[in-house]
């Protein structure tokens, strides 16, 4: 069980931090921080301590310091494509992981029955333990301030001549006379506060999350008039907080979780809440009454009539009857916490007034005499949009100002946490004179996000799912610390020396426990005396190595170690990893020749001052305009966008070959600034001349 005692000193100990950090916003607002990050929600907090981890002296800035950490929707983390995020925050070092593995109370898989690429590590979370981990990790990490306040506006510059931007920020200036606190790198993680509103049937009133005023306007002016973004509007919900007494969980199916916890984190073998600890979900379904109040309901629901995009894969019931009409749809029940007296109706996000909200919810069997704690409600708040944006999370036009979270676009929890990491990252290393780095798309989920993000835009919330990885196979839960932590650590600087060895020591088992596979061939014949009957052909007249019989359904590393102890023994810790290894080999080397020809045109960079419009190619006018629109900054980037023909890109790729422009120019761009004479006038021989004197510079 948790430590109670414990949470109530923590708690205790977080007012008086409170009360010390507001006293302290006057005197903090006269000092100058290496990176500034507004906003304590998933992206906040993930950014805030990525920039520290790098070095950097952080200041967060929050509305409240107790909510810092809070999931304002859902009870969970992770699932099918949300739990890849969640590990390769968890292998860069970040927060989420950990936080998980101590405040879960529900773990399972999903999608077992299909391979491990596509597995989905989730959890059910005790809100209020998930709040006080992150707390207490950000209060006591180094380099890293707190302070309560709110942001008014940006204090903006001129741009610097050498770098690409129009703009550059020196700061920000806090709300009710709190003073400027000057910083050379901003991360906005504003989530549904940006110009925030709140409906519940037809009365709308400003906020991003019930209890919580918006962000300052005058933050929404800057980022609209003053830097002439491209923004939007988007909208979400949230279900009612049901009476758990209330409910009767007889009259629904009964989901148990696993038997046995999967951590989220890689440095945890076990999770905090134990496997007999854990609480159940519980499934019901909606009837034809929920129908029939819906729309009886519509002329008084102001929210459902917006033309705000919502978001597709979580949409509000009323969503759900209008494009489903007499459809029965699921509703989960799942737990706030251990201790909690409260339901969370997955599947009942609704905006229409309490009253009626009430009807809906009894007439579900289940929920005949449901009380609710809290109302549902609706949010529409402002998005930047992310095509504005490099793919290191800074914008295009403003030198310093980075955005991560659902700023861009996006929903979710695991969505803004892994933004919010990589744009730490960078604007920690920005602030150190250290050049940003970029995530491909070809090495993990993140950088499939950013790709999407950056380079598509979005229309409605964007969602990680595993279809949107070209290369799932390769880039599956079980091995995000082997692609990620050692760049974390050796080139990006964001991970612990502590993590990094346990990282290169499991590289290392899994390297020699496959090279003893491989040693071990025998002809099938004698596979089937060792082992007993399996499903392997008797034809069969070569030899077979023990890795390619691990590829076989029926025969686990456990298996083979009984067979081979002396041999394969010393590696049974990584029994199940060595087995997804193993299965997957064959489709991974498959797939390499596919990644590097990514990388290869990842690696060819595109200027950002490019005129498309008059490039001599043969370039159709409407290939143009999506190019001059979109700006991708490599030609991989130009090959993802929507009505670019192969053709075009084909055309690009010898016009890049030609003149030479590759990622060198693009670090060049980044010291120097575009120089529109030099890249399209000069010749190459110049511009050679020119990169040998930045380099020696």
């Amino acid at each position: 069980m948790f430590d109670m005692s414990l949470a109530r000193r923590l708690l205790v100990r977080q007012h008086f931090l409170s009360d010390c950090f507001v006293r302290a916003a006057s005197n903090a607002a006269r000092l100058k921080y290496d990176v500034v990050v507004v906003g304590g929600g998933h992206a906040g907090t993930e950014a805030a301590a990525a920039a520290a981890r790098t070095g950097a002296e952080t200041l967060l800035i929050t509305q409240k310091i107790q909510t810092i950490g809070a999931l304002s929707c859902n009870p969970s983390l992770g699932g099918v494509g949300k739990g890849q995020l969640v590990r390769e925050v968890d292998a860069l070092d970040g927060l989420m992981g950990r936080a998980g593995d101590r405040a879960g109370i529900h773990f399972s898989i999903l999608n077992r029955s299909k391979g491990p690429a596509v597995w989905g590590p989730r959890a059910q979370i005790d809100r209020g333990c998930y709040r006080e981990f992150i707390q207490s990790e950000l209060l006591n990490m180094p380099r890293l301030t707190v302070i309560e306040g709110s942001v008014e506006d940006l204090l903006l510059s001129a741009a610097d001549p050498e770098q690409p931007g129009k703009h550059k920020v020196t700061g920000v200036r806090m709300a009710n006379g709190g003073g400027e606190i000057l910083s050379g790198s901003i991360i906005l993680t504003t989530g549904t506060f940006l110009s925030g509103s709140l409906f519940m049937g037809q009365t709308t009133s400003p906020g991003g999350r019930m209890g919580d005023p918006p962000s300052c306007a005058g933050l929404s002016h800057c980022l609209r008039e003053v830097l002439g973004l491209k923004v939007g509007r988007l909208r979400t919900g949230t279900p009612p907080r049901l009476v758990k007494d209330t409910v009767d969980f007889s009259l629904t199916e009964l989901h148990l979780p696993d038997s046995k916890p999967v951590p989220f984190s890689f440095v945890n073998k076990h999770t905090q809440c134990k496997p007999e600890e854990q609480l159940p979900c519980h499934l019901t379904y909606t009837t034809p009454g929920v129908d029939k109040v819906v729309r009886e309901s519509l002329n008084v629901n102001s929210h459902i009539h917006q033309d705000t995009r919502g978001p597709r894969y979580c949409p509000s019931i009323e969503s759900r009857v209008l494009r489903f009409p007499g459809r029965q749809h699921q509703v989960w029940l799942e737990p706030e916490g251990l201790t909690s007296d409260l339901v969370y109706p997955q599947g009942l996000s609704m905006t229409m007034p309490p009253e009626l909200q009430l009807r809906l919810l009894r007439e579900i069997p289940a929920l005949r005499r449901v009380e609710i704690r809290m109302a549902g409600y609706g949010v529409q708040y402002d998005f930047v949009c992310p095509t504005q944006l490099f793919p290191w999370l800074q914008m295009k036009n403003v030198q310093g100002l980075f955005l991560a979270g659902q700023i861009n676009g996006t929903t979710g929890y695991e969505e803004a946490a892994a933004q919010g990491l990589w744009a730490g990252v960078n604007a920690g290393r920005i602030a150190l004179s250290l050049p940003p780095m970029s995530l491909s798309r070809t090495e993990s989920y993140i950088g499939v996000l950013i790709d999407d993000l950056v380079g598509r835009g979005v229309t409605e919330p964007y969602r990680m799912f595993t279809s949107r990885a070209e290369f799932r196979t390769a880039l599956r839960p079980d091995n995000a610390d082997l692609r990620l932590t050692p760049r974390g650590f050796e080139e990006v600087g964001c991970v612990s020396w502590q993590r990094y060895q346990e990282a290169v020591r499991v590289s290392r088992g899994l390297g020699e426990a496959l090279s003893a596979l491989q040693s071990i061939t025998l002809s099938s014949f004698q596979w089937r005396e060792k082992l007993g009957h399996f499903s392997i052909s008797e034809t069969k007249s070569t030899l077979i190595s023990g890795k390619e019989v691990l590829q076989y359904k029926d025969v686990s590393f456990d298996l083979l170690a009984s067979a081979f102890p002396d041999i394969l023994s010393p590696y049974l810790e990584f029994s199940e990893r060595l087995k997804i290894e193993a299965v997957y080999q064959p489709h991974c080397e498959k797939q390499r020749q596919e990644m590097e020809r990514m990388r290869k045109e990842e690696s060819l960079a595109l200027p950002q001052d490019i005129d498309y419009f008059s490039l001599p190619v043969s370039l159709s006018d409407e290939v143009r305009e999506i190019l001059d629109r979109a700006r991708p900054s490599t030609l991989g980037a130009a090959t993802r966008l929507p009505g670019i023909t192969p053709a075009a890109i084909i055309h690009l790729l010898r016009f890049v070959t030609k003149v030479g422009v590759t990622t060198g120019e693009a670090a060049y761009m980044q010291v120097r600034g575009p120089k529109p004479d030099c890249w399209r006038g000069a010749s190459v021989h110049e511009r050679d001349r020119e990169k040998a004197t930045v380099v020696q510079s």
